[in-house]
């Protein structure tokens, strides 16, 4: 009896972590990742790389990682490099590709999600549909993760969404541009490095972005007011070259995906948490934990902007999004995130 206990014990022991470390190859592998002055990459994506498959792997499975700002890189290069086999392991903003195909901009139009358990679940539903995208262009997606809430920066009284009529707004994608342009402003498109000055010299009004990223780029500095609805996420694709992801070991294929659940979970629940930290880091709100504190004016949304958010993206946004999308992706659309938000694109 003994003797057949002490087999069960080795047996159990082979398959605890530290075992299976043991049996994986000495592996480096290059990352680019999302904007290196941002929380995502730092608090998140960062320490992913360099500590957590570090440590999962017993020092055997290490990485370089830079942000792809760092690297010289805009960021739409990031997919193609990707699919080219130039880039292997990368992170990147889905709006950034929208102009290459509009299934991109399909989980993150403006109005779709005004919170962030609607944004996950949508982004989950869909998530099916990029897979099957991107791995016929040799891409493997690993995950989708997002930045905290998009919202409003202004260097101007802001009261209600109607504010923004003849305001010059900078907007990330085509989707946001959609949505100021159906409230009567002027969408500007600008690299987020050039917003401080723009706002600063009035060459815009407002911007949008993540809250928390707004903070850390200190747009207090140069704004007045925060407009406190979400507009829309910025979801982030986080995949592989799949040629790359191919040569790579069983054992350190499943580490990497199996870690790669627990960093997405991460992610979007400090999204939720981060954009609360935004609005009060921006504000100087007694519970920002940060040393230096903006003092913008926090304008929280009317139920009647709420209502003017939601016919926006039915009217506006979702109908040019679906004539722009082909048949496929619009019955993609409704059989998964349309049975989420309750909502049918028409062809």
């Amino acid at each position: 009896m003994k003797r057949a206990l002490s087999v069960f014990a080795f047996a159990i022991a082979s398959f605890t972590p530290a075992a299976q470390s043991a049996d994986l190859p000495a592996t480096k592998v290059k990352v680019v990742g999302a904007l290196s002055n941002l929380t995502l990459y730092n608090d998140f994506e960062k320490p992913f790389w360099t500590k957590t498959i570090p440590d999962a792997s017993g020092g055997k499975v290490t990485a370089d990682i830079k942000g792809f700002n760092d690297m010289g890189l805009k960021g739409p290069e990031v997919i193609r490099l990707m699919s080219s086999g130039v880039i292997e392991f990368g992170t990147s903003t889905l709006a950034y590709f929208a102009a290459d195909n509009p299934i991109n901009e399909a989980i993150d139009l403006a109005g779709l999600a005004t919170d962030v358990k609607t944004a996950r679940a949508v982004t989950d539903a869909f998530q099916p549909a990029y897979e099957k995208f991107y791995g016929n262009q040799g891409i493997k997606v690993l995950g989708m993760s997002t930045y905290p809430a998009q919202v409003l920066f202004c260097n101007a009284d802001i009261k209600d969404l109607s504010s923004l009529k003849g305001k010059k707004v900078r907007t990330s994608s085509r989707t946001q541009a959609e949505f100021v342009e159906a409230l009567g402003g002027h969408s500007v498109t600008m690299a987020f490095g050039e917003v401080v000055p723009a706002l600063q010299n009035k060459v815009v009004d407002c911007a949008i972005t993540g809250s928390l990223s707004g903070y850390s780029a200190k747009w207090y500095e140069v704004s007045t007011h925060l407009y406190a609805l979400p507009i829309n996420w910025n979801q982030q694709i986080h995949a592989v070259n799949k040629k790359s992801w191919d040569k790579l070991n069983p054992g350190v294929q499943a580490l990497i995906a199996d870690k790669y659940k627990t960093l997405v979970n991460d992610i979007w629940a400090g999204a939720a948490k981060q954009t609360q930290e935004g609005y009060d880091c921006n504000t100087g709100a007694a519970a920002c934990k940060e040393a230096v504190k903006g003092k913008m004016v926090l304008v929280q949304p009317t139920a009647a902007d709420k209502a003017a958010l939601k016919q926006i993206f039915e009217e506006k946004v979702l109908t040019k999004w679906a004539a722009r999308c082909n048949a496929q992706c619009v019955g993609d659309f409704n059989a998964t995130i349309g049975k989420v938000v309750g909502l049918t694109a028409k062809k």
